[in-house]
């Protein structure tokens, strides 16, 4: 268990802002920090972070909470993996966990039983390549010769996995890890009554790694020409690793991605390998995969630009369109580099320095338009039937652009490019977002709606019950311990912060939220006022486990819009803060709510008198009640200046 004491220090040096920096692209936006959501797929930014309240808070998917919880949902952290990271970067000394037991090792879930053999194989593999005569020999000889540093071999954590056909099955296995978990990671083969073998034998290892750092799986390559087996392999799919989700060298490279706002994209592992021993920091590899929507969102988190590195490879690079489209899909900015012929982005920066490689990249990358229309006019030659084709194609890919503007701009350049009309072009444009139009709308029609749209038309009404209870839960949140000066019933004036007097006037009127999880925050309160505890928001953003308290709170305490300063400065409109406003607030929003209990109350008593059997009695006793609660109803609404 980690001490309550360090926990505390953990969030007092933690930054939200520094945190979630390396994760999510983040600008200015008044007092806060907006970017996009790292949990859904938009282009409007509503992601918000607030340096000042250390929270954060995603809009388009209700998530939010503090530095933790942000590494718990974008990591799947557990609560002390979280803490321990943070420990880490931020180097706060923290105790270790006390050696595992092989039958608590059984009883931990199955991603985590993963992440840890994983990490146990990355260790396993850099060993065997710095401390074993074999690793040497093989392994880091090819690594020398591919002039690979000691410090680059360090930094990308490489490794060698020997020639036994067993020889890390083995080592685990003794370690106590079992064979469901061997299996189930991809480094162990079990076959029908035989022992494991190791699914990578006698190769480099380049162990992949999730954003933060996590190992999910390994590459790697075979360096005998004699044996028939693929030059690469990868780990299979796992719980933790698809392929079609991650970049291999995002960890390595996310900060230079964000610090000169462009990723360049190549193939190999070698080629982010060797770019970045050379300086070049910012690019990332789809590890030798067709480039996935998954993975382009992970480099729109960081950057708007793109830039694909390619070798000469005349039938790669025509594979490599159907890439390119699925980037304009995402409103990215794309550029191409053709590396001269023979070169590949491992072998040109291994020949040239960082500023012949950087001044390359200026001077030849170029927009996708430019880049296509050179490819294809090659085959077209004079034909002008293929190079109506090759319009058509260019014209598609223009078309699955969302900007507007973007695409006007596109149709101008490909019409002096290609010497033709603007005219010409924005209709076959027109053509190909009619068609798209119509494709979506036959998907729609043929398929069900979705429940949520059918309870949507059925939602006629809005229940200010709710409402009222939110900005209940809202005034604890935001100004639970701010004191107020409020006026009794006789007129007297008295001091109380804003928690007392929600939970006095609950007590004393026996009121309940009929929200659960807001009724539990009320009870939350309570239990804190009674040993002397104020409990805001602040309170409750770094609970662990919090049934869904903490995106309460995270939501009460992030502003989404902050006013202006020109409406101060230039317009000379001054805005009130809300605290001067929070005595109102405060006692229009107990009135407000006191009404739905009565009204509830006279229900039941209303209810009562459609009884066929009560007595004379009875009926004039439930009537008289119904006319007092109406009469204190009405007094309320006076009180709110509202009609009955």
């Amino acid at each position: 268990m980690i001490s309550r004491q360090t926990i505390d220090t953990i969030f007092s040096s933690a930054r939200v802002e520094e945190v979630i920096g390396d994760f999510v692209s983040l600008k200015r936006a008044g007092g806060n920090l907006k970017g996009l959501s790292p949990f859904a797929d938009e282009k409007t930014p509503s992601f918000m972070v607030s340096p000042a309240k250390q929270i954060w808070k995603d809009f388009s998917t209700g998530k939010g909470g503090n530095v933790v919880t942000f590494l718990m949902e974008h990591e799947q952290f557990t609560y002390p993996e979280a803490l321990r990271w943070l420990a880490k970067k931020y180097n706060i000394e923290i105790e270790e966990d006390r050696e595992q037991t092989d039958e608590q090792k059984e009883e931990l879930k199955q991603r985590e039983s993963l992440y840890i053999i994983s990490e146990f194989a990355k260790k396993y593999f850099i060993e065997q390549l710095n401390e074993t005569e074999e690793g040497q020999n093989i392994g880091l000889s090819y690594f020398k010769e591919r002039g690979f540093t000691k410090q680059i071999i360090d930094k990308f954590e490489l490794g060698y996995s020997p020639a036994k056909r067993n020889a890390f099955t083995e080592t685990a296995e003794k370690k106590g890890y079992g064979k469901s978990i061997l299996e189930a990671s991809g480094l162990s083969i079990y076959k029908e009554n035989e022992f494991g073998i190791d699914r990578f034998r006698e190769r480099v290892m380049f162990p992949i790694h999730s954003f933060s750092g996590r190992i999910l799986g390994f590459g790697g390559r075979i360096l005998r020409n004699d044996v028939k087996a693929a030059k690469y392999l990868n780990s299979p799919e796992s719980e933790i690793y698809h392929k079609s989700k991650i970049l291999y060298g995002i960890f390595q490279s996310k900060q230079a991605i964000l610090k000169q706002n462009e990723c360049l994209l190549v193939e190999g592992y070698t080629d982010v390998i060797s770019l970045h021993q050379s300086g070049i920091e910012n690019v990332v590899s789809s590890s030798g995969t067709a480039l996935t929507p998954d993975q382009i969102r992970l480099i729109k988190r960081l950057t708007p630009n793109v830039t694909i590195l390619y070798d000469g490879d005349a039938a790669g690079i025509k594979a490599s369109f159907r890439g390119i489209d699925l980037i304009l899909e995402q409103e990215l900015n794309v550029k191409v580099l053709l590396f001269p012929e023979g070169e590949d982005p491992d072998s040109f920066a291994q020949k040239h320095s960082l500023e012949e490689i950087q001044k390359y990249i200026e001077e030849n990358a170029s927009d996708f338009i430019q880049f296509k229309a050179k490819v294809l006019l090659e085959d077209a030659k004079d034909s002008p039937v293929k190079k109506a084709e090759l319009i058509r194609d260019i014209i598609h890919s223009i078309s699955l652009i969302p900007n507007v503007i973007q695409r006007e701009l596109y149709i101008q350049e490909t019409s002096k490019l290609m010497d033709v009309r603007e005219e010409v072009l924005f209709k076959e444009l027109g053509q190909n977002l009619q068609r798209k139009q119509k494709e979506a709308k036959e998907k729609r029609e043929s398929q069900p709606p979705p429940a949520m749209e059918l309870v949507k038309e059925n939602m006629v009404t809005i229940n200010p019950r709710a409402i009222v209870e939110e900005e209940i839960i809202r005034l604890i949140m935001q100004f639970g311990d701010l004191v107020v000066e409020l006026k009794d019933d006789s007129g007297e004036t008295y001091e109380t912060t804003v928690i007392e007097e929600i939970l006095h006037q609950f007590q004393e009127n026996d009121l309940k939220l009929t929200n659960e999880t807001y009724q539990s925050i009320l009870e939350d309160v309570k239990l804190g006022f009674e040993e002397e505890e104020l409990r805001t928001g602040d309170f409750f953003v770094k609970l662990f486990e919090g049934g869904g308290k903490t995106e309460i709170a995270s939501e009460a305490l992030m502003e989404k819009y902050s006013i202006s300063e020109n409406w101060k400065n230039k317009l000379n409109i001054h805005i009130k803060p809300k605290e001067e406003n929070i005595s109102k607030d405060i006692t229009d929003t107990i009135l407000r709510y006191k009404t739905f209990f009565l009204e509830d109350v006279i229900k039941e008593y209303s209810e009562i008198l459609k009884g066929e059997d009560i007595s004379g009695e009875v009926r004039n006793e439930q009537l008289e009640k119904i006319m007092i609660l109406s009469d204190m109803r009405a007094k309320i609404f006076r009180a709110l200046n509202r009609v009955i």
